[in-house]
């Protein structure tokens, strides 16, 4: 069926608030699965910080043809943490053993490899290779030559002959034609680190996925989560294999040591992104967000200026935004408190950091509880630059369960932007009360759509749909409405995570496929978009600068939900939401539609007071199915398609599909 529809521009009719460029940022959480995508490490457990399986750390399995082999996990090199894994072979075997890992590479890639190691000195060598445990085909290999019974750091590089999805690495030592006494303190080594990175990773980052982020154009990048509320900076500064293994406190599992603030920065460097971190309020101090103030900010003759320095960084990175406390309401964070106590809490660290640089820009934990927001803001509303909000929509807020009707569930999500709006406003009532915090702005620091649990596909994590899609497009549409209080958006997640990320790494956490499993598809190394990628690669690549008036005149849908948690007017929904802008110069004028319908809408657009060029570009976001996905199978099924079309004296006619995302753009005649 084909519905009728108008949306209506006045040119003239701007915004005076400016649309500020972080508003389509990024989150970054440093857990476990979503570092594990990210990064461009091959090997996982690289330091042996698992519990052990019968003496070798979980992260390994042990490779062994001898009787008497013995595997143990023992204390680690001098300043490191975790473990080392202890091997012992008895010369009476004549045996190889070792302990090995299935990684996925690729053929031709240099790889470098190293290696922290010490050995018994009747133990010379030692042999790393890869085969392929199908065939015994060996991909590459390089022989080490243990040269110390201390500690020593062992670097090489190797190339495979052909890509691997299942392949093998292996550590093998041998006693094979080798004669020493079997006593007590024979034929050892202890291994404390090894890691194995492709030669054209970003720093330590997957080059897939900084270009993939580069071409978000994202803004601002946002280091932050639940592990912060327990995370201390000191611990991933330094010299890498010095740092501390971190215990993710609120997730459980390892916080990566190898993702630190130096990292993060480079990181958003490459990727031209404002760095945004969020201190930890849960058990830091405010001392402690000075010292990384000063690590980050300070010169050379501060002690953590000068900190940073030593590890190599001499400049100053020039962090401006910070963020106080995350999720600090939640009882699953560290230091959880009520809302009095949190602003008390803010005001003792934003004093604290405002003494140090007054010239920073400080965030506040806000909370969508709007009783949360009015106690922070009565008490430390004069302190606050922004306040946060996080805005996860579809379980929480109006009720969808894996037993919610197909089409009744696609209705609830797609009404993310009126949920959005509600809380705003009523927020924003709240900024606006006073005189003492009427300065502040919001910044909405997570926001995603969220199937809880999964909807779908029963029985694996999140959905990644372009159903998601649109909802999360009409949101942007209400985020750019809202321009004149919103100013800075983080997307939740970057890379995979609990909620899967917008940009997909292979078969890791969240993956539609396979959930947790690994070495399923043939395809782990496969780096894509999601819908939702795509669409916020669209918007964020536009030139806009001001919303002008619109309006859209189409048919509506009505929303009954499971629950309406903010109150939400889901009653008589236009079926197009539209949101128009004008860039700087005032000679591009863009559009965004959402088609939130089950139906095409033949929509026909006016544009007033902007005399047009007739040729007219536009960039469509479609697909015949609405839980349509990309995957390693189709990566780029959905996706923004461009194209042209005519208008005549500021007029044309077009049709919108069913759940489907557009961007039109207008050139002014010259």
């Amino acid at each position: 069926m084909v519905s009728k529809a108008k949306i209506r521009i006045d040119a003239q009719k701007a915004q005076a608030a400016k649309i500020n460029p972080y508003l389509f940022g990024h989150f970054v959480e440093d857990i476990r699965d979503h570092m594990d995508a990210m990064l461009a490490f091959v090997l996982k457990d690289m330091d042996f910080e698992d519990e052990a399986v019968n003496g070798v750390s979980a992260g390994w399995y042990p490779i062994n043809n001898g009787k008497n082999t013995e595997f143990a996990l023992e204390p680690a090199a001098p300043k490191h943490s975790g473990h080392s894994q202890k091997i012992r072979i008895y010369s009476s075997d004549q045996c190889e053993a070792g302990i090995g890992q299935r990684i996925s590479l690729r053929g031709g890639m240099e790889y470098k490899v190293r290696l922290v190691a010490r050995a018994a000195i009747e133990v010379r060598q030692l042999v790393c290779e890869v085969i392929d445990p199908a065939s015994g085909e060996r991909l590459c290999a390089a022989q080490v030559d243990l040269t110390s019974h201390n500690w020593r750091e062992y670097s090489f590089s190797f190339i495979p002959s052909r890509t691997a999805e299942r392949a093998e690495f292996r550590l093998i030592l041998s006693s094979e034609g080798a004669v020493w006494k079997d006593s007590t303190a024979t034929g050892i080594v202890w291994l404390d680190h090894v890691s194995m990175l492709p030669a054209d990773s970003a720093g330590i980052v997957k080059k897939e996925v900084v270009d993939m982020t580069r071409d978000l154009n994202a803004g601002m990048m946002r280091l932050a989560g639940n592990y912060i509320s327990a995370y201390h900076f000191e611990h991933a500064i330094g010299p890498e294999l010095e740092r501390p293994n971190m215990i993710n406190e609120a997730w459980g599992g390892w916080t990566n040591k190898y993702f630190g603030t130096d990292e993060f920065i480079r990181f958003c460097r490459d990727v031209s992104n404002e760095p945004l971190i969020c201190v930890n309020a849960g058990s830091g101090t405010p001392e402690e967000a000075v010292q990384w103030m000063e690590y980050c900010n300070g010169s050379e003759d501060t002690a953590y200026g000068a900190l940073r320095a030593q590890y190599g960084h001499a400049e100053p990175y020039g962090v401006k935004y910070w963020e106080i406390g995350n999720e600090i309401y939640g009882p699953w964070q560290v230091g959880h408190c009520s809302a009095e106590e949190f602003a008390h809490r803010y005001i003792r660290f934003a004093q604290a950091m405002r003494q140090a640089d007054p010239n920073i820009i400080l965030m506040a934990c806000g909370h969508v509880d709007p009783e949360w927001n009015r106690i922070v803001l009565d008490i430390a509303g004069e302190y606050m630059d922004y306040l946060t909000l996080h805005i996860y929509h579809g379980f929480g807020t109006v009720g969808i369960t894996p037993d919610t009707p197909k089409e009744q569930r696609y209705k609830a999500i797609v009404t993310y932007p009126e949920v959005t709006r509600k809380v705003i406003e009523t927020t924003g009532e709240q900024i606006l009360s006073s005189e003492k915090h009427r300065h502040v702005k919001l910044a909405v620091t997570e926001y995603t759509t969220m199937y809880y649990p999964n909807t779908i596909r029963k029985g694996l994590p999140m959905e990644h749909t372009l159903e998601a899609a649109v909802a999360n497009a009409a949101n942007w549409n209400e985020f750019i409405r809202q321009a004149g209080l919103i100013e800075i958006g983080s997307y939740s997640d970057l890379v995979n995570g609990w909620l899967g990320g917008c940009i997909r790494v292979g078969d890791q956490y969240a993956d539609q496929y396979r959930g947790k499993l690994t070495g399923w598809s043939g395809k782990s190394q496969t780096v894509y978009g999601t819908p939702t990628y795509h669409l916020m690669k669209l918007y964020a690549n536009r030139s806009i600068a001001h919303v002008v008036h619109s309006e859209a005149e189409c048919a509506a849908f009505t929303v009954t939900p499971e629950r309406n948690r903010h109150g939400a007017d889901l009653q008589h929904l236009p079926v197009l939401d539209v949101v128009s802008c004008i860039n700087e110069a005032e000679d591009t004028l863009t559009l965004f539609a959402v088609n939130r319908g089950l139906e095409s809408a033949e929509t026909e657009i006016m544009i007033d007071s902007f005399p047009l060029e007739s040729d007219v570009k536009v960039w469509e976001i479609t697909g015949d199915d609405y839980e349509a996905i990309n995957s390693v199978f189709e990566p780029d099924r959905i996706a923004a398609r461009e194209k042209r079309t005519t208008a005549q004296q500021g007029r044309l006619t077009l049709n919108l599909n069913a759940h489907s995302i557009y961007a039109f753009e207008f050139k002014k005649r010259r």
